[in-house]
C-alpha cells in the first residue's frame, strides 16, 4: 500500500481519547485528512475480547486507509491482541503508542514508559511487524521520557521493522504545556531512512506549513488543532487559507448527523461538547451554548446550527 506520495506530505488525524471516534474521524475524512486513526486501544482489551474494544474498532466506509492504534507492554500480549486483529478485516495499518503521558498508562508500562527502555520498544515493534497481516506498521513517540533522546528512539523503532514513525516534539515530563521541540523532530528525520510524521501543537494552516519547513517531515499529524477546526484538514489539501463559512456550516452540520447515527438519540448531547469548541471565538458563542447545552433533539439542535452559523 503506497500511503506517502513524493509531490505533497501526508495530513493525519491524531488519535484524542473522547473526540477522534467514528463520527470526528469521519467528518475529517470527507473534508481532507489523508489518514484517520483510532482512538487508543489497550492490547490486554484486545486480547480479551473485551466489548468496549470492539465497538472502538469501528470504522467508517470512508475510513481508506485505516489504522488502529494499540498499547501494551508485555510482549505475548501485544502478539495477541495483533492476532485478534489479524482475524478483522478493514485495518490497514497497525499503530504502536508509545507516546501516551496519561499516569494510568505509564504505570502499566504502556505509552511513554516504553521510551525508557528502548530495548523493549523494539522488541514490541518487531513482534507487531512480524505478527501481523496489515499492510504497514507504525509507532507514535515522543521525544524522550524526562530527558531528550529523539535520535535513539527513532532509531530503535526504525529496527524493530516500523514502516513509519509519528513523532510528538515533547518528552513525557513536557506534558502538553512545554515548547515543542521541533529540531528534535528534524533530527530523528535526518537520522532514520523510514518517513517521519511531525506533531505537537499545529494549531492553524500557518503553523502546520511552519512545522513541515522545520522538520522536514514527510507529514503532519494534528490532534487537538482539528478539534472545533476539522476544516484545517481541508486548508492543507487545497492550499487555501480561507474557509468559506458555508463549508464550516456544512460540516459540523454533517459531524451532527453522523454522531446521531453512531450513538442514535444520545448522540444530539454528546455533540454539545463539540458546538462549544465550533463556537469558541464567535459573536454570541455564550448565548447559544447555553440554547445547545438544554437541546436534546436532532431537528432542534439542527435548526439552532443553522441559524447561528
Amino acid at each position: 500500500m503506497e500511503l506517502f506520495k513524493k509531490n505533497r506530505p501526508l495530513y493525519v488525524l491524531a488519535p484524542l481519547a473522547g473526540y477522534t471516534d467514528l463520527p470526528f474521524r469521519s467528518v475529517v475524512k470527507r473534508f481532507g485528512a489523508d489518514l484517520t486513526i483510532s482512538e487508543m486501544i489497550s492490547s490486554n482489551a484486545l486480547a480479551y475480547g473485551a466489548k468496549k474494544s470492539l465497538k472502538m474498532l469501528e470504522k467508517s466506509p470512508d475510513e481508506v486507509p485505516y489504522s488502529v492504534q494499540i498499547s501494551g507492554s508485555n510482549v505475548e500480549i501485544v502478539k495477541k491482541a495483533v492476532e485478534f486483529l489479524n482475524t478483522r478485516e478493514g485495518i490497514d495499518i497497525i499503530d504502536l503508542n508509545a507516546g501516551c503521558p496519561a499516569p494510568k498508562v505509564v504505570r502499566g508500562g504502556s505509552g511513554s514508559a516504553l521510551l525508557k527502555n528502548l530495548e523493549l520498544l523494539e522488541k514490541i515493534v518487531r513482534t507487531i511487524k512480524e505478527t501481523s497481516n496489515k499492510s504497514l506498521t507504525s509507532v507514535k513517540v515522543r521525544i524522550g521520557f524526562d530527558s531528550k533522546i529523539p535520535v535513539e528512539i527513532g532509531k530503535a523503532v526504525e529496527a524493530g521493522g516500523a514502516d513509519f514513525i509519528a513523532v510528538h516534539g515533547r518528552t513525557r515530563s513536557g506534558g502538553f504545556k512545554s515548547e515543542v521541540d521541533y529540531q528534535a523532530i528534524a533530527d530523528i528525520k535526518s537520522s532514520i531512512s523510514i518517513p517521519v510524521i511531525a506533531n505537537g501543537d499545529i494549531t492553524d494552516y500557518q503553523k502546520a506549513k511552519y512545522v513541515l519547513n522545520e522538520t522536514g517531515a514527510d507529514g503532519i499529524m494534528i490532534g487537538r488543532g482539528a478539534v472545533g477546526n476539522p476544516w484545517i484538514f481541508h486548508q492543507l489539501q487545497t492550499g487555501s487559507e480561507m474557509v468559506d463559512g458555508n463549508l464550516k456550516k456544512k460540516i459540523i452540520l454533517e459531524h451532527l448527523k453522523l454522531m446521531v447515527q453512531f450513538y442514535e438519540e444520545r448522540g444530539v448531547i454528546l455533540f454539545r461538547k463539540h458546538l462549544h469548541t465550533y463556537s469558541k471565538g464567535i459573536e454570541g458563542a455564550s448565548q447559544f451554548r447555553n440554547l445547545v447545552n438544554t437541546t436534546e433533539k436532532y431537528e432542534e439542535m439542527r435548526k439552532l446550527i443553522e441559524e447561528y452559523f
